[in-house]
């Protein structure tokens, strides 16, 4: 499908979900639009601010215990994203915001807070006795076989654990094979409902995984041009799987 008009990519409340670097996934979006020729817009949307209706993909990063519950909190007065999904936005959330795009999620002090809602997901410090210890360092994640994606590759930081409803709607993103994830029995991490993405993997998870990051364009576009490169992406991940000991 060919676009006159830029993709709006919106990076949503970078203050408060941007610890980690996630806001390099727009960066991503944006130059492997650029490097096909296609017009791309990336909108940063402060907190406080109202988050447009109207953009193509929305982003939500990580962020720490009360940055995480404000944020939640401003999301779920303006609803905005929940409204684009309906009309077919994409969403790209990780960690801090993997956990707000879901149903529930404990804040710093143990309370628990109501997430948008947007996939059928509940995270939790537990859902057993220990508690575990914070997963944290490399993850490596085969996903579904659908989505027909190489081995995504990233990094964990986080005291959740998230696992689907009884009767909830979609699918784990993928299979666990190095690392924590959801934390849940079946080893998965994630999770895909339509055209939303929630991820522990940080990196940014898009430029360590450039085939992900064409799949949420291709939602947009319907069909994008190959591009090929660049080359050093691939090598450092051959990399990295090496010194992991996992073999794709």
């Amino acid at each position: 499908m060919s676009r006159d008009s830029a993709t709006r990519i919106a990076l949503i409340y970078p203050e408060l979900l941007g610890t980690y670097g996630d806001g390099g996934n727009a960066t991503v979006l944006a130059q492997r639009l650029r490097w096909r020729g296609l017009p791309a817009e990336v909108i940063g949307v402060p907190a406080g601010e109202p988050v447009p209706a109207g953009c193509d993909i929305y982003l939500l990063g990580g962020g720490e215990d009360e940055p995480q519950v404000l944020a939640a909190e401003g999301l779920r007065q303006n609803n905005a994203i929940a409204h684009a999904v309906a009309q077919g936005a994409v969403v790209l959330a990780v960690c801090a915001g993997y956990q707000v795009i879901g149903v529930s999620f404990p804040g710093g002090e143990g309370r628990i807070h109501d997430g948008l809602g947007l996939v059928d997901v509940e995270t939790r410090r537990s859902f057993e006795q220990p508690v575990p210890p914070r997963a944290v360092g490399d993850i490596v994640v085969e996903p579904a076989p659908e989505l027909e994606l190489p081995l995504l590759l990233g990094y964990e930081n986080h005291g959740g654990r998230t696992r689907t409803l009884p009767n909830g709607h979609g699918r784990p993103l993928g299979t666990v094979r190095k690392g924590v994830g959801n934390g849940t029995p079946d080893h998965t991490d994630g999770v895909v409902n339509g055209r939303v993405i929630g991820t522990y993997l940080h990196g940014p998870v898009l430029a360590q995984n450039p085939a992900l990051a064409d799949l949420l364009l291709s939602w947009v576009h319907g069909w994008l041009p190959e591009l090929a490169g660049p080359p050093e992406t691939e090598m450092l991940r051959q990399a990295r799987l090496h010194a992991l000991d996992v073999h794709a």
